[in-house]
């Protein structure tokens, strides 16, 4: 069984950084893709960023630029470094992992995400 456990979600001034970090078990990294979706409120699950077993980076939307994915392969572990926050990163963060298509962005590709975490709220206070 896959399972992903989030961590560092919270809140944080506007301007500030936080660090995400998510640790999985059940399933081998090679071949797959670890990242994360968040959802804000009032609004669908987006893709924010992942990375392949041979560290592969891809970023989404406002991710580019300003957030940098990293992974410790032997460890099954994936981290987001978010840097000068804002409010309109305020949502849901969820760790997944799945092939690269689980983040294509096109409707119904959600299906080649094989876990999800159970998701942590980050907000960026104003």
């Amino acid at each position: 069984e896959v399972q992903l456990e989030e961590s560092g979600g919270g809140l944080v001034q506007a301007g500030g950084s936080l660090r995400l970090s998510c640790v999985g078990s059940g399933f081998t990294f090679d071949g797959y893709h670890m990242g994360w979706f968040r959802q804000a409120p009032g609004k669908e699950r987006e893709r924010v960023s992942c990375i392949s077993y041979d560290d592969r980076t891809y970023y989404f939307g406002s991710a580019k630029g300003r957030f940098i994915i990293s992974s410790e392969k032997n460890k099954n572990t994936v981290y987001l470094q978010m840097d000068s926050l804002g409010p309109e990163n305020t949502a849901v963060y969820y760790c997944a992992v799945g092939k690269l298509a689980g983040w294509s962005g096109l409707a119904g590709t959600h299906r080649y995400i094989v876990g999800w975490g159970q998701g942590m709220l980050v907000t960026v206070s104003s």
